[in-house]
């Protein structure tokens, strides 16, 4: 196999690897570095000798992957007591790469419990339960017994059934995001607590700190001081759900990832932190 013919080889399985990536790490710029890595690893590698060459990278990419959890589990050099998920922020799609990230989309919510699992039991659980690798050969991966690593899986199952799964229909999705925006930019709070489930969660970064609420009323009343900046906001697609990207023609304000369940949001996870915003993807705060 020549060098071009390897390329396009590699090329056809990107979008698979980075979409493996983005789920182990929760960050679409460490999952294209983990799957440049990988190319790399390949090149230097005689391809000629892999059977299974779809496999290999995978194997590859999953063995980088925890690498890089365990290191960043290490290091522990966020100033932020806590640290949302690096959101996925989408206007149009039509990246391959991003189309597939998007695809079977894992919402903030779940990446925010998938970040609370250990290394092992991330890795088990999204090769088998989100890529269906038998356990076999998440054993080799991981240097376990297929009897360890099922329970690993398992684990980390009970934990991620806690994650609210969001409502299928997007236009239902946009119309509760809307008309929170709508209450919001009005200033109405008997409105905005009309868009929130009771046991709302909020989770938002700013200004290095990290805000922590739960209750309606609580996050309509927060929700209100929001309503000078809602005409700042507009449309977005977060991690494959509603949401709202906020941003005036000098600065970005926040982007809020919304998880609509029964026609009501469950969580809103913002980032609003100026260091963190700095970090996401400049032409989306562009104003048309």
């Amino acid at each position: 196999m020549d060098d071009e013919q390897l390329a396009e080889r590699f090329e056809a399985n990107r979008p698979r690897l980075a979409g493996l990536a983005y789920r182990m790490l929760g960050s679409p710029t460490e999952a294209h570095d983990a799957v440049q890595e990988a190319w790399l690893r390949l090149s230097r590698t005689n391809a000629d000798r892999i059977e299974n060459l779809n496999g290999w990278l995978t194997t590859i990419v999953a063995h980088i992957c925890i690498d890089m959890l365990r290191s960043r589990t290490s290091r522990r050099e966020d100033p932020l007591d806590e640290r949302l998920p690096e959101p996925l922020i989408s206007q149009d799609g039509s990246d391959p790469e991003e189309q597939a990230l998007l695809a079977d989309a894992v919402g903030v919510a779940m990446l925010v419990v998938l970040d609370t699992l250990t290394p092992a039991e991330r890795l088990a659980f999204v090769l088998h339960d989100l890529f269906q690798m038998p356990f076999d050969e998440i054993a080799r991966i991981l240097d376990r017994s297929s009897t360890a690593t099922r329970q690993l899986a398992s684990r980390a199952r009970r934990r991620v059934r806690a994650a609210p799964v969001p409502d299928p229909d997007m236009s239902r999705q946009r119309a509760v995001v809307d008309a929170f925006l709508t209450a919001s930019k009005n200033g109405d709070l008997e409105a905005l607590v009309a868009t929130l489930a009771p046991d709302i969660v909020l989770r938002a970064e700013a200004e290095g700190e990290f805000l922590h609420l739960r209750g309606a009323r609580t996050i309509a009343q927060r929700a209100i001081a929001f309503s000078f900046r809602a005409e700042f906001a507009r449309p977005a697609l977060i991690n494959g759900t509603a949401g709202l990207v906020v941003a005036t023609e000098d600065e970005p304000i926040a982007v809020m990832a919304f998880t609509v369940v029964n026609d009501k949001i469950a969580e809103l996870d913002i980032y609003a932190d100026p260091s963190r915003l700095a970090t996401l993807d400049p032409p989306l705060f562009d104003v048309p």
